[in-house]
């Protein structure tokens, strides 16, 4: 079964190239465009999509507002915010609107897709940059895990794993960490799925944010 996505953005040159790339996707099915937050709302009762890719700076009604409303009427909807804004004070209120995820127009395609797929799972997702700059608002100072409280629930990862999990609290993705590692983004992919479920966490932020938490306790 594929999923069912509504686009929601008010430049048409936009809508027109990430049609192009979720058309191209064998498991995507584009239900839908919007070009403002009336419209995302009302095609969402209408449509009842999977997946909504949600911008935020729109005439009529933003995509805050429509998310909340959204968030509301149809709360098994997953938004996900496509945006070019980086800063907090947009940030906060996407993600308190009810939406599952914060990514940048600026993100590699492949990522976009993955994040789709795992936002459609239930996963919360952030642009590494995003996740980057709320792990350093949560641990400044944080230092790879040492003695300390904590530790011995690290333990169960192997040292790759640890590695991994230290490059994705950088906010790095699979692709930058395989660079950085020297291996396949495939082998990433294996590390991060295996350091999940040894947490017993369902998405990648989440585990990054536990990492730097304890990263604090060690201090």
């Amino acid at each position: 079964m594929k999923i069912k996505i509504l686009l929601v953005d008010d430049h048409q040159i936009v809508l027109k190239g990430i049609s192009f790339f979720l058309n191209m996707q064998p498991d995507f099915e584009l239900v839908g465009e919007a070009h403002n937050g009336q419209e995302a709302v009302e095609k969402a009762e209408e449509l009842n999509p999977d997946v909504i890719l949600m911008d935020l700076n729109m005439p009529i009604m933003d995509g805050i507002e429509a998310s909340t409303l959204i968030a509301k009427q149809k709360p098994h909807i997953k938004v996900l915010v496509l945006t070019s804004f980086s800063d907090r004070s947009h940030i906060v209120p996407a993600l308190q609107s009810g939406a599952i995820g914060y990514m940048l127009k600026d993100v590699e395609p492949d990522q976009l897709a993955e994040a789709i797929r795992s936002a459609y799972k239930g996963n919360i997702q952030l642009h590494p940059d995003i996740a980057s700059a709320l792990l350093a608002e949560v641990a400044p100072n944080a230092q790879p895990v040492k003695e300390g409280p904590g530790r011995e629930l690290m333990e169960q990862l192997t040292p790759r794993e640890l590695e991994v999990l230290q490059l994705i609290t950088k906010g790095m993705s699979n692709k930058d960490i395989a660079s950085a590692l020297t291996v396949a983004e495939k082998t990433v992919k294996t590390h991060v799925s295996s350091i999940l479920s040894k947490l017993n966490m369902t998405d990648r932020t989440q585990a990054a944010i536990y990492a730097v938490q304890l990263m604090n306790e060690s201090e």
